[in-house]
């Protein structure tokens, strides 16, 4: 039997007083899964990614994550160490002055020493083209840049879930061709939402679509 990760029972997400975003929703996210998650602007896709990790306060329902039920903000530190989240938009990723600090930062929290973080800053740095660019200013980026940079700071945790919100948004066709086959390559668990239709057929095997705000599986 598969192991699953992430297990949502009934999970109702809302802003404020705003209708929810997120109603009754129920799904797993086992081990070695590869999903593309799908729908209109507004579905919830986003809101779902956060969710995940503790970054929506106001939720009803139940949210199983690694081997436990989460509910206050000190559940998610260890899942936020488990599953890596590529923001839609790289300014929110983005928050130090160099790209290597930036792509140092989440190793450093994880208490990994120095010499590992420098070996996962270089190596991830060259995984995705970016050899040089250690101390570019990360706000002088373009927007491309910064979308690889952000993609950086997560593939350089190594988490075993990889939660990506628009990877592809604002990559040239070379770096969406070189991203797809990173993640074509990788055995970590996916969780992707994007626009891309391609892409999400060339990076994942199943795909879930948001509607009215509980899943559907396509």
């Amino acid at each position: 039997m598969s192991e699953v990760l992430f297990k949502l029972n009934e999970l109702t997400v809302r802003y404020g007083n705003e209708p929810p975003v997120l109603r009754n929703l129920s799904m797993d996210l086992v081990k070695g899964s590869r999903i593309g998650l799908v729908g209109r602007n507004g579905s919830g896709k986003s809101t779902l990614l956060s969710a995940l990790v503790g970054l929506m306060d106001d939720f009803d329902g139940e949210l199983w994550a690694f081997g436990k039920w989460r509910r206050d903000d000190s559940d998610f530190a260890e899942v936020r160490r488990r599953a890596g989240l590529l923001f839609e938009d790289p300014d929110d990723q983005l928050f130090n002055i160099t790209v290597s600090e930036d792509v140092a930062f989440g190793p450093f929290n994880l208490g990994w020493p120095r010499e590992r973080v420098i070996t996962a800053v270089r190596d991830t740095l060259a995984r995705l083209d970016l050899s040089g660019y250690e101390e570019r200013i990360t706000y002088r980026l373009s927007t491309g840049e910064k979308r690889m940079v952000s993609i950086a700071t997560v593939l350089a945790m190594d988490p075993e879930v990889l939660l990506l919100d628009e990877p592809t948004a604002g990559l040239d066709h070379r770096h969406t061709r070189l991203l797809e086959e990173i993640l074509k390559q990788s055995s970590k668990t996916l969780l992707v939402v994007s626009h891309d239709r391609d892409f999400l057929a060339s990076v994942t095997n199943q795909t879930i679509q948001l509607e009215n705000g509980q899943a559907v599986y396509l």
